[in-house]
């Protein structure tokens, strides 16, 4: 099945809607701005949110609009709105089933499984035609588990989190899609969220969202592959050119998946 390709870059940034003198300078700052009308605006405010994603408009190759969850009563306003502008790429909140995406068949769709019902219906949204990436949260999961904590005190995420995170990063490599990885909520913490963004970088996530310009250039360091390893990638890949099969390299066994490995390296440095 052929979906949408994931164009944007690594670092994600997220704009409350109803601040549109915030959304050329987000825009400038990210790779791509996610336009919010969802949780970054108060309910009093959402209507102002849906003028002004009408009346400013930026370049949108380089937007995502976050609409609220299928099931909200601010749904239908907010792609009523979306109708009239250029924006084609919706990242959809609280996704909960393929059920949730009937309306946005026209859209190229980001799915936020970010609840125990999100998260095990990954495969399946997935698989859709029209999706090009999906996203976890760990926020909004722990709440619909009537829990109160995703990490614990010394900033690991707890395990119910971290199955998530993997349940998603699954769905998306089985049927050939993008993955997203969390925010970090800590914004003074850059060391946490470099750890974070490393791990990401390494598993093969496409990007990271960021809720602070701050950390915009953390994100995009950890997804430029180290030097080294690089230099490395691209060595044993010319030495594959010449050898038939497993072969050694620099004293390590090199099969198919190390050349994989290496291949995703030198993809990630463009």
């Amino acid at each position: 099945m052929t979906h949408p390709a994931f164009r944007f870059g690594p670092a994600l940034l997220f704009c409350p809607a109803d601040r549109p003198d915030r959304f050329a300078k987000a825009a400038g700052r990210a790779d791509a701005v996610i336009l919010d009308l969802e949780d970054a605006v108060a309910e009093d405010a959402k209507h102002a949110a849906r003028i002004a994603l009408l009346t400013t408009t930026i370049d949108p190759e380089r937007v995502i609009v976050r609409v609220n969850p299928a099931d909200s009563p601010h749904h239908e306003a907010d792609l009523a709105a979306l109708a009239e502008t250029p924006y084609r790429t919706v990242m959809l909140a609280k996704c909960e089933g393929t059920a949730d995406l009937v309306g946005l068949v026209d859209y190229e769709v980001i799915a936020l499984c970010e609840t125990a019902r999100g998260v095990l219906a990954a495969a399946e949204v997935a698989d859709l035609p029209n999706v090009s990436a999906l996203m976890w949260g760990a926020e909004d999961l722990v709440a619909s588990l009537g829990g109160s904590s995703s990490r614990f005190g010394d900033g690991r995420y707890r395990d119910v989190a971290r199955h998530a995170r993997s349940q998603v990063r699954l769905a998306t490599a089985a049927n050939g899609i993008a993955a997203i990885d969390a925010v970090h909520l800590d914004i003074g913490d850059l060391d946490g969220l470099r750890a974070e963004v490393d791990d990401a970088a390494a598993l093969g996530f496409a990007a990271t969202a960021c809720i602070h310009p701050s950390q915009v250039a953390v994100v995009r360091e950890g997804y430029r592959p180290d030097p080294e390893r690089l230099a490395w990638a691209l060595a044993v890949l010319e030495a594959a050119a010449t050898e038939a099969g497993v072969f050694t390299f620099r004293g390590e066994m090199v099969d198919a998946p190390v050349l994989r490995q290496a291949e995703a390296l030198v993809r990630r440095a463009g």
